[in-house]
């Protein structure tokens, strides 16, 4: 289930879907696009997890390093909690 973003989260997500898509990317390679500090994204990159927007898995080549994938979308909006007034 996906939960709703605050605006710069989702403005983050959009910039990051138009450049990776599907395609995984580390964490060091979102600096240059989002043009924030590392304590910025890493919290991005928390926050979009925790609301089942980003998927991580560990790198196949080393261990210590994590592989983000974007969810589509799509499929996010339709896992979404529904809203409540």
């Amino acid at each position: 289930m996906t939960k709703v973003l605050p605006k710069w989260e989702m403005s983050a997500y959009a910039a990051l879907w138009n450049k990776y898509g599907k395609k995984g990317f580390l964490h060091e390679e979102v600096y240059d696009l989002l043009n924030k500090k590392k304590e910025v994204i890493s919290s991005l990159l928390y926050d979009l997890k925790k609301a089942g927007w980003l998927q991580v898995s560990l790198s196949p080549k080393d261990s210590r390093k994590r592989i983000y994938r974007l969810i589509d979308p799509e499929q996010a909006v339709h896992k979404m909690e529904k809203y409540k007034e």
